[in-house]
């Protein structure tokens, strides 16, 4: 049972102030496993149209030992404009895709519930009642928008399987013919409250991925890719513009490479999209505002070093912009041409993920963290121009202790400046050289934000509580600084990205913090692709490695991945066929001589984008050398990350004490025992 303390007691009498004896102050305790494990996190916001309340997606851990393991549960609270949140769906629950009724008195939902066949629309009443089944389909609905009046639906669904292929695959005949007759997602227009029946399907070609209304009802903006596969709705996804009354494709926007979000002018004459500015651009960053009845495309803010991730009509010539601009976020107002362009929410204090907008465009929610707590729902009205924090889902992070959280700039060897962000050790003292943990993010179309950067992956504030200095760099590459400087990598896999990495140590060790020989390296995905290589090729500056979901051989990730051309376009920018050597010696497995860093490798089995078999190649290297303590960790069941509440904490445990063993302890002991007993597991996560 964690003992809890009495806070600080601050009393104000006759104005004043009397001093509490220092002995009688709260006393906070250290971040551990099981706090990580619990933290509740706010994922999406939807201010509902009258502005008076903000319906949010709510995840909720499931904890190890305590029912069935799986994925966080989502669910569905109100907050008011003065910060009172209620439950609407809670539990065993996993709440999608909010929707307001457009007269605020109803809240619409995907969910799968006890005794459904499949994911359906449910609806909730504001001022309180149990919700209700509003439509159901022969298939799961993934995603759905709701017409102007209220009465007609628009959702995607994949079409229902044939009968004879169900009975042939009961019968043991369940090859698959791989990407090969794939499952595309179909979009369908239904009234509320129709049979299944009653539900007619769009006439478009390929794979749907979203759905908006235009604001008369009268045609759907839709994005759409050839294939459902990830490459083709990574590159391929265009802005379709569908005629209602025919269902008929009216008209496609080519706009080129990634595309992101779009979203409706008041009059439907036109189409906000955030979009890659070409089909090398790495992330889909750029406002451009399209025409739809010509075609035309104008972007807007062009040049701005940022990437927008939301672009909100709030009147027929205007926009607000929710942009990442460095480690942090801002909010801009600017006209539709371009325009008298109004910083309305500096880039300072809040990492925004996610902006809603209300009908008149004055009350703005934000899903949002700052480096002392977890994403919340953050409110902004026009009229008073303040942020405000409504929700507080982990109050208990109050009694804990956190390192200090700071942004750092150095210059590359080449003369590039550079960004990341730092946590201190926790009780740190002036003078002392502590072990660094550097985080290395994914993509690399990524960047760390100054928010939250704790969790199952991160090591944060729980290694600063364990005497870690942790350092996220955005090293080249990194989005929220402008196109120019997210291609600066392309073409140089593990080049100059990576020696960033190690120009980062070296301004940590001259500012007198890290101490040089004690430095780990972690990090997933790209991340994992860095950890490689610093245990590799620049193996001589990390005593500690921790490599998750990661690149080790270049050739066989790209026969193996299910992004080929997403590599090719926006990552390595050559062809394998064009230059082999190229490909090997940028992988770690050609420098795996040099390897002498301790490597904690851990990977999803059934990773599609980086296959399981990257690790394995490594690993196998590595054991078959034996110079060098090597594990190598597989999760059945996961991907391209970990899902599920059991594996989550089995890795953050693994991390951490991989790194203490080699970055805090006798470096000629064994590896670390594996935590494998159900005590380890227990005893972190238990009251």
């Amino acid at each position: 049972m964690f003992h809890r303390t009495p806070r600080l007691v601050v009393l104000l009498l006759l104005g004043s102030v009397i001093a509490i004896p220092h002995q009688l102050q709260a006393k906070k305790t250290a971040l551990t496993h099981r706090d990580v494990a619990r933290t509740k996190t706010v994922y999406s916001v939807a201010v509902s149209p009258n502005g008076k309340h903000v319906a949010y997606r709510l995840a909720v851990p499931r904890i190890p030992f305590q029912g069935k393991d799986g994925a966080a549960w989502t669910e569905l609270h109100v907050v008011d404009t003065h910060g009172t949140s209620r439950p609407f769906v809670t539990g065993n629950v996993h709440i999608r895709n909010i929707v307001w009724t457009p007269d605020s008195r109803m809240i619409l939902y995907l969910s799968k519930r006890s005794g459904d066949d499949h994911a359906g629309i449910y609806g909730i009443p504001i001022d309180g009642g149990e919700s209700k089944s509003l439509y159901s389909h022969s298939t799961a609905i993934s995603g759905f928008d709701l017409s102007p009046d209220g009465k007609t639906l628009a959702f995607r669904a994949r079409k229902k399987e044939a009968s004879h292929q169900t009975r042939v695959k009961k019968k043991g005949f369940s090859q698959e013919l791989y990407e090969e007759n794939r499952q595309c997602t179909h979009v369908w227009i239904a009234a509320l409250h129709t049979p299944d029946e009653a539900a007619k399907p769009v006439k478009l070609k390929g794979s749907a991925s979203a759905i908006q209304w235009s604001p008369d009802g009268q045609r759907l903006a839709v994005m759409a890719a050839p294939s459902p596969g990830v490459d083709d709705q990574y590159m391929k996804s265009r802005a379709h513009i569908v005629a209602v009354n025919t269902r008929q494709v009216e008209r496609v926007l080519e706009t080129e490479g990634k595309l992101d979000r779009f979203r409706w002018s008041p009059d439907g004459r036109h189409l906000a999209l955030i979009a890659g500015q070409d089909r090398h651009d790495p992330r889909a960053g750029r406002v451009v505002v399209a025409n739809v009845g010509t075609g035309a495309l104008h972007e807007i803010l062009e040049d701005r070093k940022w990437h927008a991730s939301q672009a909100v009509w709030t009147g027929q010539e205007r926009l607000l912009v929710m942009a990442q601009e460095g480690v942090h976020s801002t909010v801009v107002r600017v006209n539709a041409d371009g325009s008298k362009a109004k910083t309305l929410i500096p880039a300072k204090n809040t990492a925004f993920s996610q902006m809603s907008v209300s009908k008149d465009g004055r009350t703005l929610a934000f899903s949002g963290s700052r480096p002392a707590h977890p994403s919340e729902v953050f409110l902004y009205q026009q009229r008073n121009k303040t942020l405000k924090r409504l929700t507080h889902h982990n109050t208990w992070l109050d009694e804990r202790q956190v390192g200090t959280q700071e942004v750092i700039t150095w210059t590359a060897r080449d003369g590039v400046k550079l960004q990341g962000i730092l946590i201190r050790p926790v009780n740190e003292k002036k003078g002392q050289r502590y072990p660094l943990i550097l985080q290395v993010h994914g993509g690399p179309e990524s960047h760390f934000k100054n928010g939250w950067i704790t969790g199952y992956s991160q090591a944060g504030q729980l290694a600063a509580n364990e005497g870690f200095a942790v350092f996220y760099p955005n090293y080249r590459g990194s989005t929220g600084r402008g196109l120019a400087f997210s291609k600066l990598s392309q073409g140089d896999p593990a080049g100059k990205e990576f020696d960033d990495l190690v120009d980062a140590v070296d301004h940590l060790v001259t500012m007198g913090l890290v101490d040089t020989k004690r430095v780990g390296i972690t990090g997933g995905s790209y991340g994992g692709y860095a950890t490689a290589w610093g245990s590799t090729y620049y193996s001589e500056r990390f005593a500690a490695g921790v490599m998750f979901v990661g690149l080790s051989d270049l050739i066989s990730k790209f026969g193996t991945t299910d992004i080929p051309e997403e590599m090719y376009l926006v990552h390595a920018r050559f062809r394998l066929w064009d230059d082999w050597q190229k490909a090997l010696e940028r992988s770690p497995i050609y420098h795996v001589q040099k390897g002498k860093t301790p490597l904690l490798i851990l990977h999803g089995k059934a990773d599609t984008r980086v296959h399981p078999g990257q690790s394995m190649e490594l690993y196998r290297h590595l054991k078959t050398l034996g110079k060098v303590p090597v594990r190598l960790v597989l999760y059945p069941g996961e991907g391209h990350g970990n899902r599920r509440a059991a594996s989550r904490l089995d890795f953050n445990m693994r991390m951490i004490r991989w790194m203490e063993r080699y970055l805090k302890r006798d470096l000629s002991k064994p590896m670390p025992p594996v935590p494998t007993e159900v005590l380890d597991y227990q005893d972190a996560v238990k009251d």
